[in-house]
């Protein structure tokens, strides 16, 4: 018997172009990564120096050469991950067990995938950014004592100002964005030292916002989120950190210098045609989500370790 098209087509199109659209508004690593598409599995990273913001002597004279630039340098290797699930969708959720399922309960069971798949992510994101030994020695500090923003005396503008001036030396450019841990929030969000400075202006309790510009930032986000093992124990993802990084607000690609990417594989992540399974009495709805968060250009970022 001659299959129909939508037998022969391994990938289903509705539901793929939900799953390439979901964002978990809680997770906030791919604003420190951005999603760029890669065409194969591995690879050389792009990585960027301070040439990605040196001032070029550009003026010719009529006749002569015309000078060349090229920005990024292939750097360390990178090897796509591939995290795969599937959704399901008990027999029993359908009013009428003979047919398929509609689009409705298939995309619910898609999203339910994709949120799992999306916190796998975030805690890859997480641990890059947030590892010392990815940073050199005039790129991160570990606050301790009076120092620690819990603490009344410290200065946590005084300290967002040095990591600025830290990039702004390297690079030449100031970093755009800082990603707070939820500690570190909590504890900055209530900083005497913060708080006054909004006295005369808002009642209102301090947001991200109102610190972005306080500190003269595009972005400040928290890390929210939280994972369970498989005991039950608990991981704050973002742990007790602060990252301040540059990263472009609207990438044109992995050539334009950030602090990091996470490469996709081009039309990621993807749904399989959904198929029935008789032995769990369910359909069943293959993710398939190949990447991976790289480091691309860490002189334009700055870890700021136990600031709660």
């Amino acid at each position: 018997m001659a299959m129909s098209s939508s037998q022969v087509r391994v990938v289903d199109p509705v539901l793929t172009e939900v799953a390439q659209g979901f964002r978990h508004e809680e997770h906030v690593g791919s604003l420190l990564f951005p999603r760029v598409p890669v065409q194969s599995s591995g690879g050389q990273v792009l990585e960027f120096g301070k040439e990605s913001f040196k001032l070029y002597q550009a003026r010719r004279a009529p006749g002569s050469v015309t000078k060349r630039v090229q920005f990024g340098y292939l750097g360390k290797s990178f090897a796509l991950v591939q995290d795969a699930l599937e959704g399901q969708v008990p027999r029993e959720y359908l009013r009428d067990a003979a047919r398929v399922p509609g689009v409705d309960l298939g995309q619910r069971a898609v999203m339910g995938t994709l949120r799992a798949l999306s916190l796998t992510l975030e805690y890859d994101q997480a641990k890059l950014a947030t590892t010392a030994g990815n940073y050199d020695s005039n790129h991160k500090v570990t606050l301790s004592g009076s120092s620690k923003w819990s603490d009344a005396s410290s200065d946590p503008t005084g300290d967002i100002d040095d990591g600025k001036e830290a990039i702004r030396s390297s690079v030449g450019i100031y970093p755009n964005m800082l990603l707070l841990s939820a500690q570190a929030f909590n504890v900055v969000k209530e900083h005497p030292k913060v708080v006054e400075r909004f006295k005369y202006t808002s009642r209102d309790s301090v947001t991200p916002d109102m610190l972005a510009a306080l500190w003269d930032l595009q972005t400040v986000a928290v890390g929210k989120a939280v994972a369970f093992d498989d005991a039950g124990n608990d991981l704050d993802i973002w742990g007790n950190n602060a990252i301040l990084a540059y990263v472009p607000q609207q990438s044109s690609g992995m050539e334009e210098p950030s602090f990091g990417y996470t490469y996709t594989m081009q039309n990621h992540p993807v749904v399989e045609r959904p198929y029935y399974e008789n032995n769990a009495r369910s359909w069943i709805y293959p993710v398939t989500y190949e990447r991976v968060p790289v480091l691309t250009g860490m002189m334009s970022g700055f870890l700021i370790q136990a600031p709660a």
